[in-house]
């Protein structure tokens, strides 16, 4: 059976190094015959009499081989056309995408890892993702991260989808997804700044590598061939979801150093749709950075709805129906095939429970949870049906006819 080629897909926002790196790996000793997918040609420093001594010449402004056995290709056309058109070439041996400053890494993730695309073709048979490696410029790292300014387009021609994401919002899609995150322009700030950031980031992301760096050097074993990338594992490496798995008797205390926290809000009660669509949308405070989590809503008590916020960016949604709402044979199988779900089963409620994670830095715990309080619906309210029965949120409950 034919190997698979491995993938490295390098993200990290506008000015962090990325394209630095890829200079890196180019003219690296690594001794492989790397292709290499970037959004800009012009960026990449392709040396043009390290082309002419290769012998290879440019094709359509696409392809350019050197000495050292890589090729370059601008990302013009889909990626996934444009990866099924390099593995035709059976002699490369690995794959670097630089991902656009503004993208997220999922999409392209998915590109590669799963059998279905929009295209109908199967790249998950001929390549396999080896890492994610995000990139964070730590001297840009706070103005980035606190500017709340909406995400810089590089060139005309990208678009951001959602008007209303900010920089952080990307930042943190950037951090939370990866294997290898690599703390880029450490030789601009004291030791005690990097840390500090780095703390930070850790919570966000408490399971990839991380490597400081300067100029984006580091050792190519660290980030080409690695075999870490697992889409199970790291669709459940964000920090929010190692918090909710700790669950709410074995959260560790934090230390407060430089003011970095998280903390679960957990409460068998719905909140009213409404105070709490106010609370998130005027109340909820800066000094949070990420929260996400689910939620029981009154006035939508056959949905459990997933609601996150980062940066300025906030969503809100329904994920599914709670189990409490399936006919009771249903219920009890699920319940049997899940001891955790059996042990939080409330006796009236069923799975009906709201868990919130906040991570942020200065965070006032105590104020935060009793604002939150404010916005739940008492219990002899909610079984009187005596609370408002207006939502702000459109969702109705289908029902199968069939």
């Amino acid at each position: 059976m034919e190997s698979k080629i491995p993938v490295t897909v390098l993200t990290g926002y506008l000015g962090s190094g990325k394209t630095t790196l890829l200079n890196n790996i180019l003219h690296g000793n690594h001794g492989k015959k790397i292709a290499v997918i970037v959004n800009d040609m012009g960026e990449v420093n392709v040396d043009e009499a390290l082309i002419n001594q290769s012998g290879f010449k440019r094709t359509d402004e696409k392809l350019v081989s050197m000495s050292n056995g890589c090729i370059c290709c601008t990302l013009r056309e889909d990626l996934i056309v444009e990866l099924n058109k390099i593995v035709s070439d059976h002699e490369i041996e690995q794959i670097v995408i630089e991902a656009s400053g503004i993208s997220e890494p999922i999409p392209i993730a998915q590109s590669i890892a799963l059998e279905d695309n929009p295209l109908g073709i199967d790249l998950s048979a001929k390549l396999e993702l080896d890492a994610i490696v995000s990139i964070v410029d730590v001297n840009r790292f706070w103005d980035n991260f606190q500017s709340g300014q909406a995400i810089e387009k590089r060139k005309s021609q990208e678009v951001v989808e959602e008007e209303d994401r900010d920089i952080r919002d990307l930042l943190i899609d950037q951090i939370e997804f990866c294997n290898v995150l690599l703390l880029n322009k450490c030789d601009l700030l004291s030791e005690e700044k990097v840390t500090k950031i780095e703390k930070l980031i850790r919570k966000l992301q408490p399971t990839a590598k991380i490597i400081k760096t300067v100029q984006s050097k580091v050792e190519l074993s660290e980030i080409l061939d690695t075999k870490l990338f697992d889409m199970e594992e790291i669709s459940a490496s964000a920090g929010w979801i190692k918090e909710l798995e700790l669950g709410y008797q074995d959260h560790i205390p934090e230390t407060e150093e430089y003011g970095i926290s998280s903390f679960v809000y957990r409460r068998q009660l719905p909140f009213d749709a409404n105070k709490f669509n106010v609370y998130a949308d005027q109340y909820l405070p800066d000094s949070v950075t990420r929260a996400k989590g689910f939620l029981w809503l009154a006035q939508h008590n056959d949905f459990s709805v997933i609601f996150e916020t980062a940066g300025n960016h906030k969503s809100i949604g329904v994920l599914t129906y709670w189990v409490a709402t399936m006919p009771e044979e249903e219920q009890q199988q699920t319940i049997d095939s899940d001891p955790e779900l059996e042990s939080l089963w409330h006796p009236v409620y069923g799975d009906r429970l709201t868990e919130i994670v906040f991570i942020g830095m200065g965070m006032d715990q105590a104020a935060i949870e009793q604002q939150l309080d404010a916005c739940l619906v008492d219990e002899t309210s909610f079984v009187n049906n005596s609370f408002n029965q207006l939502s702000p949120y459109p969702w109705e409950k289908t029902t199968d006819e069939n």
